[in-house]
């Protein structure tokens, strides 16, 4: 399972068109998408999990392409553990 980074969304992506455009690619495990809080509007960012081969066609698919007036951005998340400050 990887866990992929979403960035550059449009203020009128919507949970359900986000999960859609993956899953044109493979099953979306996970997805959480940064929302306003009194609007409700996308914030232009989300992760969503998915098994490795179908998160690479989706990355590999996905990454530069427009929605919505756009140029979405999609790596797979660094797995590395936060570090600590001083």
């Amino acid at each position: 399972m990887l866990t992929m980074i979403v960035r550059g969304l449009p203020r009128s992506m919507t949970q359900t068109s986000l999960e859609g455009l993956f899953a044109q690619h493979g099953r979306v495990y996970e997805l959480k998408m940064a929302k306003d809080l009194f609007s409700g509007e996308c914030k232009g960012f989300a992760e969503l999990k998915m098994e490795g081969h179908h998160a690479r066609a989706a990355i590999a698919a996905l990454n530069g392409s427009e929605h919505g007036g756009a140029f979405v951005r999609v790596s797979l998340a660094d797995d590395k553990k936060p570090r600590r400050g001083r």
